[in-house]
């Protein structure tokens, strides 16, 4: 068996905050490419996984490389942390033309995919691949992997507690941690789907991973990958009956 076949319940996968592209119109106010470059700019890697994901499950993909500073694609239209300092100094009409652009056409293709196959196998797994800064605010961050959910959804927390035990078992070494460095049930993308489509047929998951993997590149970062992809595929074919 393929690992695409093990796909029972429809896998979609997405990345709100793949790449620092900032367009041409904007680019103007955003000159610090230390600034693009970092944690605020973008999640190092997630794109990489979130491909590396959608190849080997035969899952679809809807990503962005537009820089979260223009607009945060994982945050709900009102959050203060939907734009940049820079872009809330625009005027209204222009932060709209920004959300007609890049923001809406997004949330739009990331919805339909997920009901296209909700529709084919009448439910969805939905991962959202992210990364996340190994120290903040001079404080380090204490995981390895992060696997954000919704506890009061069983499905979602069935799947995070023996995707973490499976984890852990084949890879003892690693830290992995559910709802961490962030709580599942916080502003994003998933907790946005949750409201629209009932736990029977969604289960939305942010998969975090340590910025360092992919800050030293190399062999570390390719077998990660491979690690959560094989790993994701164990669960998946052991778990194929889970009540969501």
């Amino acid at each position: 068996m393929s690992i695409g076949e093990t796909n029972l319940q429809g896998l979609v996968i997405t990345c709100e905050h793949g790449g620092n592209n900032i367009p041409t119109p904007y680019q103007e106010l955003f000159q610090d490419q230390e600034l693009l470059d970092s944690h605020r700019g973008f999640d190092a890697g997630a794109l990489s996984m979130a491909r590396a994901l959608a190849i080997a499950f035969s899952a679809p993909l809807v990503s962005s490389t537009i820089s979260r500073l223009l607009v945060d694609l994982n945050r709900s239209i009102g959050n203060p942390s939907l734009h940049a300092k820079a872009i809330h100094k625009l005027p209204t009409d222009k932060r709209k033309q920004i959300l007609r652009e890049y923001y809406q056409p997004y949330r739009t293709d990331a919805e339909q995919a997920i009901r296209q196959v909700i529709a084919k196998h009448g439910q969805v797994i939905h991962l959202s691949s992210h990364s996340f800064t190994p120290v903040l605010n001079g404080k380090e961050r204490r995981a390895d992997i992060g696997l954000l959910y919704d506890p009061m959804r069983v499905g979602e927390t069935t799947l995070c507690k023996h995707w973490q035990a499976d984890l852990k078992a084949h890879n003892p070494e690693l830290i992995i941690r559910r709802n961490y460095p962030y709580a599942g049930k916080g502003d994003g993308l998933t907790t946005w789907l949750r409201s629209q489509l009932p736990s029977a047929i969604y289960m939305g998951i942010e998969l975090e991973i340590n910025q360092k993997y992919i800050i030293n590149a190399g062999q570390h970062w390719t077998t990660l990958r491979k690690v959560i992809i094989a790993s994701l595929a164990r669960v998946l074919v052991n778990e194929h009956a889970l009540n969501i």
